[in-house]
């Protein structure tokens, strides 16, 4: 089919819930995609973070192929192998004690507001489930993660939004003690303000709130759904910060392309979920759960190496073309923003990017790279000339 054909589908027949770019991708290797007519773009999107080992990767075939044919669902009324792997890897990587799966970020953020909530009432009894989260945040699309979502314009239309919510300003910690009480269980945070703006918290008040959340008793809730998976330089964004959390969330590039996400909780927190009191039809798929076995093995410390590398490389880079309409990068890894200047919108120079040959993302009002992790240098190169000559 042609672009103007799947075009003319979804008109008639999707829901239009999304401002698409007018492309219609058809494959892809690497960090390089092509649409139906044949044009080649550069990926700095990898799918909203998703696609971590790019496109095409031979491996994550065989691994997504051979699961498939062997079993490719059972539920959790069973054991299956892939799932448990997958458990392993992440709690031997990251010191957590036990995870249980899901299917997306929100759905993961959902569970450990759950997980939260219930570890207080077990402990305390009613009456204590407030959660604290930062202005700016973002942290999903349900009723109650846009409830946990800090930012006004998503408070709107779907009244009643889920109650137990307060919100603190990121990177003060008399902010957060203001909005405290004896009705708080915990406090959640992005450490990399993804959707906000790509904007890292400082470290330092990072540790703060772990040291309040620890001598209050409030569970220290980490949503690495974007800034987990190596799309920071290390396993998890948490790694960089000195801090151990209670319950920490994961999700988009786990699995390579294939939905799949969960929660990891620490030891204190490992039997608050018991048979009946949290669920999911297709947590721990075993086709996803085989793909993430794969992009866990290829993520190891070498690799990660690289990608900060690679995120590093390509700030100087776009610093050094002193572009009218771009100011200065910030962010960790391969999760960049950057900032937007003079008289274009950050969606007008996305549009005019996209019309060059490079994919790109907003976040607040700037742009963002979220490249697969395995984008080469020529491909960054690539993806640099385009937008110097797109946006000189």
């Amino acid at each position: 089919m042609n672009f103007e054909e799947i075009k003319a589908l979804d008109e008639q027949y999707v829901m239009h819930a999304y401002g698409r770019f007018p492309v219609a991708i058809d494959h892809g290797e690497g960090a390089t995609v092509w649409d139906t007519q044949g044009k080649e773009y550069i990926d700095f999107t990898a799918g909203i973070g998703v696609t971590s080992l790019g496109h095409g990767d031979q491996g994550w075939v065989d691994a997504v192929t051979a699961q498939a044919a062997k079993l490719g669902h059972i539920s959790n009324l069973f054991y299956a192998e892939p799932y448990a792997k997958v458990a392993q890897k992440l709690c031997v990587r990251t010191g957590m004690s036990n995870v249980m799966f899901g299917n997306s970020g929100a759905e993961a953020n959902e569970a450990m507001i759950k997980l939260a909530r219930k570890y207080s009432y077990d402990k305390y009894g009613k009456g204590r489930g407030t959660v604290i989260t930062l202005h700016n945040s973002f942290h999903g699309r349900t009723i109650t993660t846009l409830a946990a979502t800090g930012q006004d314009k998503f408070h709107d239309f779907f009244f009643p939004f889920t109650e137990g919510f307060r919100y603190a300003d990121a990177n003060d910690l008399d902010s957060v003690e203001a909005v405290a009480g004896h009705d708080v269980c915990g406090v959640m945070m992005e450490l990399v303000q993804g959707e906000g703006g790509v904007l890292p918290l400082d470290r330092e008040f990072v540790r703060a709130v772990a040291d309040l959340c620890a001598k209050r008793d409030w569970l220290l809730l980490i949503d690495e759904v974007q800034s987990g998976v190596g799309r920071t330089g290390s396993l998890f964004a948490f790694q960089q910060y000195g801090i151990h959390p209670d319950v920490v969330s994961f999700a988009k590039g786990i699995a390579g392309g294939l939905p799949f996400g969960g929660v990891m909780a620490n030891e204190k927190c490992r039997n608050v979920f018991t048979p009946g009191t949290h669920g999911t039809t297709f947590g721990g798929n075993p086709v996803a759960a085989a793909a993430a076995c794969y992009v866990l093995d290829t993520l190891d410390d070498g690799f990660l190496a690289q990608v900060q590398e690679k995120g590093a490389y390509l700030r100087s880079r776009i610093e050094a073309m002193e572009l009218p309409c771009l100011g200065a990068t910030r962010g960790m890894g391969l999760m960049i923003g950057v900032e937007v200047k003079g008289d274009k919108t950050n969606k007008e120079l996305a549009a005019k990017l996209v019309e060059s040959g490079l994919l790109i993302l907003t976040a607040g009002p700037d742009l963002r790279l979220l490249p697969p992790l395995v984008v080469t240098k020529e491909e960054m190169d690539k993806g640099l000339e385009i937008m110097k000559a797109a946006l000189a």
